[in-house]
């Protein structure tokens, strides 16, 4: 009876951690929210009233104005600035745009694949990024739209999973991997007509004299792994001593 239980239990380990490598793991929690592609809406939303309203544009990216510049140097931030000063309406869209896609290229160059569990809160991130990005795409072409998003599928699957002690764990596939990163972020470059995925590229003709680069990424990763790990040793064990204790 004991034995039934307890594979029972660690079948039901096994399914919910192992559901982590489909495509559904996008859906877990905060990893999948990112302040950027929420200010980038709340934007979009503001600039779509009639009339436009550039307070609340403004209001919406006042706050990510720093990490932007952190991540991707000051010439973003200015540039998206004098177009909000302006009141540019769709100058102001196309250049938040462009910094959706900064941001995703920047996710996936911080992707490391022998870090399982920090790479795939990155390329949650990046798929969260483009979320709010795949409106804009679809609506010119919906079949591109689907690509980039199996592409996203595509790039978590190659990520493998270190299973559960060991238990159902399937290598990375840096090949596969490179593959999609490459053709999610060479689609929307020349989607969204942009020369380059440097930050000194933002907008074609202005030199490069922004710092950093679209390439760095310093999030960490997530710890819940680690304490479903904790939390299934430390019932196993718990239910072990108990079961020797009574039949003792």
């Amino acid at each position: 009876m004991f034995k039934k239980w307890l594979i029972s239990l660690f079948s039901l380990v096994l399914v919910v951690t192992g559901v982590q490598s489909t495509g559904y793991a996008y859906s877990y929690g905060d990893p999948n929210k990112e302040a950027v592609a929420d200010a980038y809406e709340l934007m979009v939303a503001a600039l779509m009233k009639e009339p436009p309203n550039f307070s609340e544009a403004q209001a919406a990216f006042d706050p990510v104005k720093e990490e932007l510049a952190m991540h991707m140097g000051e010439e973003p931030v200015a540039i998206v600035q004098k177009a909000l000063d302006n009141q540019q309406k769709e100058e102001t869209i196309s250049l938040m745009q462009r910094v959706l896609v900064l941001n995703i290229a920047r996710r996936f160059e911080g992707i490391h694949l022998d870090d399982y569990a920090n790479a795939k809160l990155i390329l949650a991130k990046g798929y969260a990024t483009y979320k709010s990005l795949s409106p804009a795409v679809a609506h010119k072409d919906e079949e591109l739209d689907k690509k980039i998003h199996d592409s996203f599928n595509q790039a978590l699957q190659a990520l493998g999973n270190p299973g559960l002690f060991g238990v159902g764990k399937k290598d990375a596939d840096p090949a596969l991997f490179d593959e999609s990163k490459n053709f999610i972020l060479t689609s929307l470059q020349n989607f969204f007509g942009m020369k380059s995925l440097e930050v000194g590229h933002f907008v074609e003709g202005v030199g490069g004299s922004a710092e950093g680069s679209a390439g760095h990424d310093t999030e960490q990763g997530s710890n819940t792994y680690v304490w479903i790990l904790v939390g299934v040793v430390v019932i196993l064990l718990a239910t072990f001593f108990f079961w020797r204790r009574k039949k003792a």
